[in-house]
């Protein structure tokens, strides 16, 4: 027969606060989706009914794609976000093993400026991005993917310290005797990397593209500051010029506001078991 599990009464009120919290955290998202299918009056009248029978509306997410290019913005989003996981993992994953596996002169001094590059508010350097990009001509152009680049540019400069310091963590923790093994078998520097760190640190570069992917699709301020055309803006760009726009049309802001978040709360249902491994993986082991 299975043993009971008994719940101490310190168990109790830790899982009754965190059920508290994540109350707090849930229910305003579920608020604005239900308010996101109500006329505005019917918002006003009573924003905490469910919307049954009359109450019930599509009207705001037809307005929504008839008033917004979604489908433009969600695919620059996806193209900026996507670049910036796809580089941050590849960039800071080889700087992590190196760092991690590689004795050199300076090491420790680059462990410190790693650290220190988190310090830093992204709005505290956008004045000489903003100089450098255009000295490269990728802002205040015509082109697309230029304007695109010149968002993803900065947004993986601004993931790669976190990015570096939650793979050191993991890698230090791998047993070094595989690499050793792998040497001895005559594979060289990146066959280790890609054959054996890769592999083994799955979890961890998985939790660092999501926590890039993410970071970067609610980036608004680096693409209020660097996106200028219409046709370029991605879908957070989009949400800010709805609510200067219909700043009263609660209804519509409610839908727009579900169409930005729906895709970030599916994609962390379905990878969120990589994301705690991920984070905590490396503080287990060694």
């Amino acid at each position: 027969m299975k043993k009971r599990k008994k719940f101490s009464i310190s168990q109790t009120v830790i899982y009754l606060v965190l059920s508290l919290w994540a109350l707090t955290t849930i229910y305003p998202i579920l608020w604005i989706i239900q308010n996101s299918f109500k006329a505005k009056d019917k918002i006003l009248e009573n924003s905490f009914s469910l919307p049954i029978g009359e109450l019930f509306t599509t009207a705001n997410y037809r307005t929504a794609f008839d008033r917004l290019n979604i489908f433009s913005a969600y695919r620059n989003s996806m193209i900026i976000s996507c670049t910036v996981a796809a580089a941050v993992i590849l960039l800071a994953g080889l700087a992590a093993f190196a760092l991690v596996r590689f004795s050199f002169k300076g090491r420790e001094l680059l462990q410190s400026l790693v650290v220190a590059g988190m310090m830093f508010p992204v709005f505290s350097t956008i004045i000489p991005v903003f100089t450098m990009l255009n000295s490269w001509h990728l802002v205040n152009t015509d082109n697309l993917l230029k304007s695109l680049m010149a968002v993803a540019l900065p947004q993986i400069a601004g993931n790669l310290s976190f990015a570096i310091v939650v793979l050191s963590g993991y890698i230090k923790a791998l047993p070094i005797e595989l690499e050793e093994s792998a040497y001895l078998e005559g594979c060289n520097t990146f066959q280790i990397f890609s054959k054996i760190i890769v592999p083994l640190a799955k979890p961890s570069f998985a939790t660092v593209a999501i926590f890039s992917f993410l970071w970067s699709y609610n980036d608004l301020f680096t693409q209020m500051f660097l996106l200028r055309l219409p046709e370029q803006r991605a879908i957070t760009r989009l949400l800010n010029e709805l609510t200067a726009m219909e700043g009263t049309n609660y209804g519509l802001m409610a839908a727009a506001v579900a169409l930005v978040v729906i895709p970030v709360i599916i994609v962390y249902c379905i990878l969120q078991k990589y994301i705690i491994k991920g984070m905590t993986a490396g503080a287990i082991k060694g």
